[in-house]
């Protein structure tokens, strides 16, 4: 008698292993990418970066956030009891903002970088939907995780990292890119609405952010350096300070005809009066970072998916600093801007040459390693 041959189940077996370790900071790369197309745009002389170089960037980013959405969904699927673990791990938990922060950078990116190469109906939809669904869990993000760090996690003060700051800075990104979606409603209410929406959500993060960053710098005055791996995550600091800039520029941008005066005005005026002294932390908060990695580097700091915090974080202070230029006029902003930018391609080729490598090696779907 002939038994029927049954299929191997090595492929079912083996796309499960692949996926098992692939957790919500990979959606960091997908932020680093759409922001180096956006930030681009944002630019006083964008033009100097081809506007379709810009757009390919963008198609780049939305290409892995469809790619990543469903691999993330195959590992909730096949690993429901690891993404639980990494909702109760206070070193994973934080990067569920990411989750958030990738839907609202590729769909602010459709109304910028992408705007040439799907027209303006499309970006327009594109970014609804996107908007949405990243504010959504975005808030989401800023409520659950500080819950869980309160009655599940445990953390100690040592432990503190830049990384608890991803799910409070979310809100930021998007109040940074509502105004985008603004001029595409209806006159009135439903204008204002949204425009004083984002401008809660830039006050719901950025008194979070005052917060959680007191215990970041705590750390590292009382327990010293973080470990070589996550040294790059101190640039993330960066992250709410360029966007905060960002969103209250943005926010006064939009105002003229949507906010009654003065307050429309009232926002021009903020726009300086906020912005101007926190970039200058940011740059200040930059030169500390760099110190920092550069000592770790120095002391054998590999690459691993932290360094795509060198990414994101500073394409936020790009836009911040045009922004800034377009509120004051200072041509010195302008200068900032083009060479932080420059700063921004260079990380990101760094970040993603040696994210194609472990993803060649299998090095980085391996499980992970302790940090050290």
């Amino acid at each position: 008698m002939v038994t029927a041959a049954h299929p191997s189940p090595a492929p079912s077996l083996l796309r499960a292993a692949r996926v098992r370790h692939l957790g919500p900071n990979w959606y960091a790369a997908v932020m680093g990418t759409a922001v180096v197309g956006s930030a681009g745009v944002a630019l006083p002389r964008h033009g100097v970066v081809p506007s379709g170089v810009l757009a390919g960037v963008w198609a780049l980013s939305l290409i892995a956030l469809t790619v990543l959405l469903a691999a993330r969904a195959l590992h909730w699927n096949l690993h429901p009891d690891q993404a639980r673990a990494h909702l109760l791990d206070p070193a994973t938990a934080p990067f569920y903002g990411c989750l958030s922060m990738a839907l609202l950078a590729v769909g602010g990116g459709a109304m910028t970088a992408g705007l040439p190469l799907i027209g303006t109906r499309t970006a327009v939809a594109l970014d609804t939907v996107l908007f949405t669904a990243g504010t959504a869990v975005g808030l989401a993000a800023a409520v659950t995780v500080p819950y869980l760090m309160a009655v599940r996690h445990r953390a100690e003060p040592a432990q503190a990292t830049p990384v608890w700051l991803l799910p409070l800075v979310a809100p930021m990104v998007s109040a940074a890119l509502g105004p985008l979606l603004v001029p595409h409603l209806p006159p009135g209410q439903p204008r204002e609405t949204l425009l004083l929406a984002c401008f809660a959500m830039f006050g719901l993060s950025l008194f979070m952010t005052l917060l959680m960053l007191a215990l970041v710098f705590a750390r590292l005055v009382t327990s010293g350096p973080l470990p070589l791996a996550l040294t790059p995550t101190l640039f993330l600091v960066l992250g709410p300070l360029g966007q905060s800039t960002t969103a209250v520029g943005k926010i006064a941008d939009a105002a003229p005809g949507v906010v009654p005066a003065p307050y429309d005005r009232g926002l021009d005026v903020l726009a300086v009066l906020y912005g101007v002294p926190v970039m200058g932390f940011a740059l200040l908060w930059l030169a500390l970072s760099v110190a920092h990695v550069v000592r770790a580097r120095r002391q054998g700091m590999g690459f691993a998916m932290t360094w795509w915090a060198f990414t994101f974080p500073v394409g936020t202070c790009v836009t911040g600093a045009a922004a800034l230029a377009r509120h004051t006029g200072l041509a010195c902003y302008d200068a900032l801007a083009v060479a932080l930018y420059a700063v921004l391609v260079t990380a990101w080729l760094a970040a993603a040459t040696g994210t194609v490598r472990g993803l060649l090696s299998g090095e980085l779907l391996a499980a992970p390693r302790p940090a050290r």
